[in-house]
């Protein structure tokens, strides 16, 4: 048998390399796939509804008017956003104190609301009490109530 020179066994180690590194390749083999999905979870029932208040100064006489601060509790642990405010006015003797006789306005803040937050300012608006040629004297002692709701 003939014995390989540096050379050749220099060449000889380098042909094996190469074989098996080509034959290594040609064995990798893979799949290719399309695909598609989609997951889901459902989201926390929070963001309820906070609690509205109006709150504007005693002693409106006819021909008088004050100013009506609205702000918002919020008692879940989710910030929410009031929206369009909407007032109306009642009063405690709706049949000789007319809730016609007073207008009320509600300026609206588009206000976020934190949650568990107390007194949140969410808008302002003015309470009006007219000014009419009748006795009015039946609104002397009667309470005026503005209530708000919001969109």
């Amino acid at each position: 048998m003939r014995t390989l020179s540096k050379r050749g066994k220099i060449y000889a180690a380098a042909a094996s390399i190469a074989l098996v590194a080509a034959g290594s390749g040609a064995a990798y083999a893979y799949w290719t796939t399309t695909g598609t999905g989609s997951g889901g979870a459902a989201n926390s029932a929070g963001g309820g509804t906070v609690v509205l208040h109006a709150s504007f100064g005693a002693g409106l006489a006819p021909g008088n008017s004050t100013a009506v601060a609205y702000t918002a509790d919020n008692s879940s642990n989710t910030d929410t956003v009031v929206g369009a405010l909407s007032a109306t006015v009642s009063t405690s003797d709706p049949t000789n104190c007319l809730a016609s006789w007073f207008t009320v306005t509600a300026v609206t803040s588009n206000s976020t609301v934190l949650g568990n937050s107390t007194g949140t300012s969410v808008g302002s608006g003015t309470l009006a009490f007219a000014n009419n040629a009748a006795n009015q004297d039946s609104c002397k002692s009667a309470t005026i109530t503005v209530s708000v709701t919001s969109k």
